[in-house]
């Protein structure tokens, strides 16, 4: 007859097994890796990994005796080092857990997942939440997601982290053919729910930013490239108003009508922004930025409610745009293509 298969028992979470290791070395009984293993029902080799953890991570004084062939406390102990948290601190967690949703299908799902579900597994069983409420009471909900390759987000996050170099098929923006690129990817960031790919084009000898979405094709070309001292995110985002930067300095002033002012004021649009309270109810911004691209399209996009000041490029831009909007819905019937 052929074997029933054997069950194995289901292994209880690394604190509480912690837990009960205290609870043994505590009375005093000189429990050895055999005997806790059975106990907790899980192999030895669990057991000298739970140990070390908690005499080299916790600091407990844990000591194997070996007159008595067992482990024992060294010094006196009054109680395990819990996993200390707060009501809101658990509130905060969970809502991370569901924030999680714009990582779905990507790299960094599994890994972010495994390391909420560590956390929640060392909580204390003396805090309490009425997890129906969370989940009734807060959502996250993401409009205009970019369509991503799952595969090819993939490789663009490996080769980043392991500074390996790229050859992508890339598509710019109301280009018909695609380009062949070599790229050094040197960060992978989401800004404002979207993906960006900073990369050292080798072919323009100098640092682009690509859109993921964008890259038909990915894959590793077999070199690899040393870490880049000089590139830091932050000082090369650091005066635009999104992704775009340029070698440029601009004094932006928009003012805002005075029923959408509110709005304006309850966000930080820029780390240089200044806000000016107009008489008759309007609000001035005033920013410094390295770009015009994205803070023209950001003026447009109020439908007249916003009207830029200075400079002029940007006054002149936000015209033309105007202008040609208008032209595309003179005459323009519902239902006309």
């Amino acid at each position: 007859m052929p074997k029933k298969p054997v069950s194995m028992p289901l292994s209880r979470p690394p604190l509480e097994r912690m837990q009960r290791i205290h609870q043994a070395l505590h009375a005093g009984g000189f429990p050895n890796a055999n005997f806790l293993a059975a106990e907790l029902e899980v192999t030895t080799k669990t057991v000298y990994r739970d140990i070390d953890f908690m005499r080299d991570r916790l600091g407990l004084p844990i000591d194997f005796d070996k007159l008595h062939n067992g482990y024992c406390y060294t010094e006196e102990v009054s109680a395990f080092p819990t996993f200390q948290i707060t009501e809101g601190e658990l509130f905060a967690l969970i809502v991370a857990e569901k924030a999680l949703h714009q990582y779905r299908g990507t790299s960094f799902e599994k890994p972010l997942l495994s390391a909420i579900r560590k956390m929640e597994q060392a909580l204390p069983d003396t805090i309490s939440l009425n997890l129906a409420n969370v989940e009734q009471t807060i959502s996250f909900r993401t409009t205009a997601e970019p369509v991503l390759n799952l595969g090819i987000f993939d490789t663009l996050a490996k080769a980043t982290a392991a500074r390996r170099q790229l050859e992508i098929t890339y598509r710019k923006p109301g280009q018909a053919a695609p380009e062949r690129r070599i790229v050094d990817p040197y960060h992978l960031a989401n800004i404002n729910g979207e993906w960006f790919l900073f990369a050292f084009d080798h072919a323009r000898k100098d640092v682009r930013t690509f859109a993921p979405a964008r890259i038909l094709a990915a894959k590793e070309t077999g070199k690899t490239f040393p870490r880049p001292q000089k590139f830091s995110l932050e000082k090369r985002l650091r005066d635009s108003f999104g992704v775009h930067s340029a070698e440029g300095e601009f004094a932006v002033c928009i003012r805002f009508d005075a029923s959408i002012a509110d709005y304006i004021r309850e966000k930080r649009w820029h780390a240089s922004q200044q806000l000016t309270d107009l008489r008759d109810g309007r609000l001035e911004l005033r920013m410094k930025l390295s770009s015009l691209v994205e803070v023209e399209r950001w003026v447009l996009a109020w439908a007249g409610r916003a009207v830029a000041v200075e400079p002029q490029e940007l006054v002149a831009a936000v015209r033309e745009g105007a202008r040609q909007l208008a032209a595309r819905h003179e005459g323009a019937q519902p239902g006309q293509r």
